[in-house]
């Protein structure tokens, strides 16, 4: 069996492209684009079915459909593709993730509690590993230290770019009135205004972490992730963006994989393993040659006018074929006839002994004929009366 067969390196193989497999999976959920790729597989399916029963130009077509197809998926998804492998550079570059020191995140929890109180709207980015320059549009320069009396007069009504956002990388106000993407998920945003709609967009583009407050409401948000969640208390503030940070910083300083990005789709995952070892069983073992030997009946054509058949010894021959073992699955010996056209005038000399070669072998297979068992074969006649 192939499965006995198979190496620690083969092992190791399968889990590779198993991985690979639940991260598109992931990543088309992501991008919601989740029926977009089953009915893509679907597309496959039938491809392959095509193929395998040589329908050539439903074949043809769908060759053509696949290379339009992958022209409007790069139009479609170029920002989440090139975020995708923003992702993979940053975690090859083992780029790091922005964390404020204790001190500044405690003066930055207190000031966005403030402006809670005096419902004052804020928006405060906090960047991740990922880049997110691409995704901020104008804003002024500072590289100031952070105070509760500067993020006050920052985010005062009668300042020029209060409605804007503030970005704090490490420690430091690095630039303020800086216009995010915003977010058209409404079922996410729910009663959220436009400073919501921001913070959403950046967290569904990037991995950055966006701290919103509401000036309707004075409640406090947190956007990552792709989602937007209202802290019910603010007292949570400091917990959630230590653990978000925590997270964050421990898989930059190790160089470690993400694994939350995979959903915890348990299901999905093992569904990715379970194609990845049919896969692996189709192209490796699969591709592995195989000989095997069929019993083939003898069938004989064209008599000659006035002689009957009455038998063939022997009447099976044993037929050798070799081929990639995934062929040898869907053959079975009814693929193959071995045909006799007999010879009216070597009959009417005596011969009744024929013989047979590879040549003799009718097949429509992807196998080959290498031998031939007997070599000869004897008619059974007799002349009508």
């Amino acid at each position: 069996m192939p499965l006995l067969d198979i190496a620690p390196t083969d092992f190791f193989d399968i889990a590779v492209v198993g991985l690979l497999l639940w991260g598109l999976v992931a990543w088309t959920r992501r991008v919601h684009a989740r029926m977009a790729l089953i009915g893509l597989a679907f597309l496959g399916a039938f491809y392959l079915m095509a193929r395998q029963f040589e329908l050539q130009l439903t074949a043809w077509i769908f060759q053509g459909f696949f290379a339009v197809l992958v022209v409007l998926l790069l139009v479609v998804f170029q920002d989440d593709l090139r975020r995708l492998f923003e992702q993979i550079a940053a975690l090859g570059l083992r780029r790091k993730a922005s964390r404020p020191g204790e001190g500044s995140l405690a003066v930055l929890v207190r000031g966005l509690h403030q402006l809670a109180e005096k419902r004052r709207g804020a928006l405060i980015v906090l960047p991740g590993r990922e880049p997110v320059e691409r995704h901020l549009q104008g804003g002024v320069a500072l590289d100031a230290t952070i105070s509760e009396e500067l993020l006050d007069s920052l985010f005062d009504a009668s300042s020029a770019g209060h409605d804007g956002a503030l970005v704090m990388r490490d420690n430091r106000l690095e630039r303020f009135a800086v216009h995010l993407p915003l977010s058209e998920n409404r079922d996410e945003l729910g009663p959220g205004g436009t400073r919501h709609a921001a913070a959403l967009g950046l967290a569904e583009r990037s991995d950055a972490l966006c701290l919103v407050v509401s000036e309707e409401r004075g409640t406090i948000g947190i956007a990552a992730q792709g989602r937007l969640e209202i802290l019910a208390e603010p007292d949570e503030l400091l917990d959630r963006v230590q653990d978000h940070l925590q997270r964050t910083g421990v898989l930059a300083k190790s160089g470690g994989i993400e694994w939350r990005w995979l959903g915890g789709g348990l299901v999905e995952g093992l569904l990715s393993f379970a194609l990845a070892l049919g896969a692996w069983l189709v192209l490796v073992p699969g591709a592995a040659e195989e000989v095997v030997a069929h019993q083939v009946s003898v069938e004989v054509e064209q008599m000659p006018k006035g002689y009957v058949l009455e038998g063939v010894k022997p009447a099976m021959v044993e037929v050798t074929v070799v081929g990639p073992r995934r062929a040898m699955v869907l053959a079975t010996a009814a693929d193959f006839r071995l045909q006799l056209d007999v010879d009216a005038k070597l009959i009417e000399l005596g011969r009744r002994t024929f013989a047979i070669s590879v040549e003799s072998i009718n097949h429509e297979t992807d196998l080959m004929v290498v031998d031939i068992r007997p070599k000869k074969i004897r008619l059974q006649l007799r002349k009508e009366q």
